[in-house]
């Protein structure tokens, strides 16, 4: 690979980093897209970026995803987006390379999306019924998921400080380096009140680990994994047979305001979503609402 082809790439994922915020998961990722294709494409420089190239990739990977190698139709999507913003990248720079709008994206099938019904959700929440500390947390845990619809890692960042008691909102910093406000209700506020009030310990984290064996240099805020398992564990306790993971109380939060009647621009910015049509995804659960809407303002002609 010649240099002019190497400094690029890595001017490019620096830039995706400083300019753009984009986080140290997402440029590894773009890196490792980029670099398999240059190597499988056989790419030396910019100008052997063609549609040829880009067709033999693309049955490159289709291959490989028979033979079991697990480059399915998402995945093989996220090496083409990846040499879309590269191409976009050479022409803000005026590099001279193929458009990006040549290169084509797999039309993927409709996400099946799990969500809770009302009844579900009271009784999920409800699960954690007792008063111990690790109670109280959880119970402030799956009120605050549900009322805010944050993403597993940005539950996992809070910390205390960042839960005012005179106020129900906080901002949270998302994918991308993204700040957004998100809002508690008053049930998942009181819950927190009510856990932290009760911890004797002085760890900044808001949810953490409650064990006798914990030594005071112990990293204690809670893993991604340990919120998955005690999700599951509660939605096991509350009879609920679908597979619960925390994604599912976020898919519920955002079906829960568009069916009674937020606009999917609204619940976009809430869920801090990049690009609208990821938040419609959830317009077709939905449905019982819009028929509502139709009965109530359409002209009924019979």
């Amino acid at each position: 690979m010649p240099q002019t082809l190497k400094i690029l790439h890595v001017e490019f994922l620096e830039n995706l980093e400083m300019a753009h915020g984009r986080s140290s998961k997402t440029v590894e990722n773009y890196d490792r897209y980029l670099r398999r294709f240059f190597q499988e494409a056989k790419i030396s420089e910019v100008s052997d970026i063609s549609l040829s190239t880009i067709r033999e990739f693309r049955r490159f990977l289709a291959n490989t995803a028979q033979d079991g190698e697990g480059v399915g139709a998402a995945t093989q999507n996220y090496h083409f987006i990846a040499i879309r913003q590269f191409l976009k990248y050479l022409a803000k720079r005026d590099v001279p390379a193929m458009a990006a709008e040549k290169i084509d994206l797999a039309k993927l099938p409709e996400r099946d999306i799990d969500v809770l019904y009302p009844e579900e959700l009271d009784m999920l929440l409800a699960a954690p019924n007792g008063t111990s500390l690790p109670e109280r947390r959880d119970t402030a845990l799956l009120q605050t998921l549900f009322s805010t619809g944050l993403r597993i890692s940005e539950a996992v960042g809070l910390n205390r400080d960042d839960i005012r008691d005179t106020s129900n909102e906080f901002p949270v910093r998302g994918k991308g380096n993204k700040v957004r406000v998100v809002f508690l209700s008053e049930a998942a506020h009181e819950a927190i009140r009510a856990y932290v009030a009760k911890r004797e310990d002085i760890d900044p984290a808001l949810f953490i680990r409650h064990k006798k064996t914990n030594a005071p240099e112990d990293d204690l805020r809670l893993t991604p994994r340990t919120i998955q398992r005690l999700i599951k564990k509660y939605a096991a306790k509350a009879g609920i047979t679908k597979d619960i993971t925390p994604h599912t109380l976020r898919h519920s939060f955002a079906t829960d305001l568009l069916a009674n009647g937020a606009d999917v621009r609204e619940v976009q910015q809430m869920l801090g979503h990049s690009s609208i049509t990821t938040t419609q995804v959830y317009t077709h659960l939905t449905d019982t609402h819009l028929r509502d809407i139709h009965a109530k303002y359409h002209h009924r002609r019979n």
